[in-house]
């Protein structure tokens, strides 16, 4: 398994174009600056594809999905895709309302993104069309767990082989596919999901992922994915008896900012499947 990724997104530093919610827009900003990439955030109609022009990789988040902005993420994500650079979309809280749903679907055809990265309620519902997730948070009876693992996994090929996109799901177990190779990977912490914005942060760095590594996607996503969780281990670890969840969320971009791909390779725990 390769895990050269950080090393090279440290070494290009790649300006990526984040359309994304406004509760984690600042950590999103922080997370990508301690990768070593360049963030951007622009979201107005009139900017949209000439900031996506000049950076690259994208990534589109409806998690405060408004009208204004969904016609910037058409947008930007078809000129992202016209001029071959890499698109995640996160598709926060599909499968909670009507409008997130139709978007996200939208989004998916019309744009056809690289990397569709979310929870398992989120990504059941963009496969199948309509979904019962809670609210941002996966539904319970989605939880990819042991007993689940295999069926939940050829679900996945399924939906990747069909979108052509890979599919990151995260959760207890991560899952990553691109419809033939699969991933698991299993780091991180349960207290991660204390923190608005790991997954929003996670999709942001995948974007810088597959900006540097356009021939080896799928290890460059899973990679990624499990420098989350490892990061999320570390901060953990350094946890004192008054430090709470705002701490945490500190830590975790503070772990990111001092990884090196060295020290991630030694404590990722991914399987190919």
């Amino acid at each position: 398994m390769p895990t050269s990724t950080l090393n090279q997104i440290r070494a290009a530093s790649p300006l990526i174009h984040c359309i994304t919610n406004y509760v984690t827009v600042n950590d999103v900003a922080n997370v990508l600056l301690a990768i070593g990439a360049r963030p951007i955030m622009a979201d107005d109609p009139e900017e949209v594809e000439e900031i996506t022009a000049l950076c690259a990789g994208l990534c589109l988040n409806i998690g405060t999905l408004n009208a204004r902005t969904i016609p910037s993420m058409i947008a930007a994500g078809k000129r992202a895709r016209a001029l071959g650079h890499p698109v995640v979309l996160d598709p926060v809280g599909a499968g909670a309302s009507r409008l997130r749903t139709a978007t996200a679907l939208r989004i998916l055809d019309e744009v056809q993104p690289t990397v569709i990265r979310g929870n398992i309620s989120e990504v059941r519902t963009l496969a199948v069309g309509s979904g019962a997730t809670q609210g941002v948070d996966a539904n319970a009876a989605d939880a990819v767990i042991e007993e689940t693992l295999a069926a939940t996994a050829d679900f996945l090929r399924g939906f990747a082989a069909r979108t052509e996109a890979i599919i990151a799901v995260t959760g207890a177990i991560d899952l990553v596919t691109d419809g033939v190779t699969t991933y698991v990977v299993r780091s991180g912490r349960a207290e991660m999901g204390r923190v608005t914005g790991t997954g929003c942060q996670l999709s942001a760095l995948l974007a810088a992922a597959l900006a540097v590594e356009p021939l080896e996607p799928l290890a460059a996503v899973a990679e990624t994915v499990a420098l989350m969780g490892v990061a999320g281990e570390i901060a953990w670890a350094q946890m004192g008896e008054c430090d709470g969840n705002a701490t945490y969320r500190t830590r975790i971009i503070d772990a990111i900012y001092r990884m090196t791909g060295e020290g991630l390779a030694a404590r990722m725990n991914i399987k190919k499947t």
